[in-house]
């Protein structure tokens, strides 16, 4: 893979790749000095708690020397959908699949974080190509939805709103103008509701309770 540079003739090279089994003591270090103590109390972490990461979604941004230097990764959530039971038919799509309970069906989402760049490389343009890197997988494995809580301004230059996460609500504490999504298919989000619900793999061993 060929390294990226920022447009700053200063700014020194770096490539993204897929976060590998070693990489664990040097993200967790990382995320301790970019985000502080206080990052396994959010409410992101009931989600990520005792899980492994998506499939095939977990990155992370190493220096020239193979150090790392910036990590992201997404997460199998689930929430609560309502349908009419004529919307298929009205709307010319293709017929859905209910549960038991008339009406409803479960929704699937990916939930994205932490987002994080050694302090150092702030300026790097590191945290934004992890970004579009990450969009592009989930979007190329067929995902249909990114959830994140983060700064509304700067999640807005890669397409994530609050325009349609007023009725989803996280597992704890959250500031409700920083719940963001971005639909990576169009109406992923209808009937959209309730409390997200953890639905990845859990973990197989104690390396991956480490996700803050």
């Amino acid at each position: 893979m060929e390294f990226a540079k920022n447009l700053s003739t200063a700014a020194p090279a770096f490539q993204i790749v897929a976060e590998a089994p070693c990489d664990v003591a040097a993200r967790e270090a990382l995320l301790d000095r970019a985000m502080g103590p206080g990052r396994r109390r959010k409410s992101s972490e009931k989600l990520r708690r005792g899980r492994e990461p998506a499939q095939g979604l977990a990155f992370v941004a190493r220096d020239a020397m193979g150090t790392l230097v910036g990590t992201v990764r997404l997460w199998d959530v689930g929430f609560e959908r309502n349908f009419s039971p004529f919307e298929g038919e009205t709307a010319g799509k293709a017929p859905r699949i209910w549960s038991a309970a008339f009406g409803r069906e479960e929704g699937r989402a990916l939930l994205l974080g932490p987002l994080a760049v050694e302090p150092a490389w702030k300026n790097a343009g590191i945290g934004s190509a992890l970004m579009r890197h990450a969009v592009a997988e989930a979007r190329r494995l067929g995902h249909g939805v990114i959830l994140l809580v983060g700064d509304a301004p700067y999640y807005a230059r890669f397409g994530f709103s609050a325009e349609r996460t007023g009725q989803l609500s996280m597992p704890g504490p959250y500031e409700r103008q920083r719940f963001l999504a971005l639909e990576l298919a169009e109406g992923a989000l209808d009937g959209a509701r309730g409390t997200l619900m953890a639905t990845g793999r859990r973990a197989r061993s104690a390396k991956f309770r480490q996700a803050a």
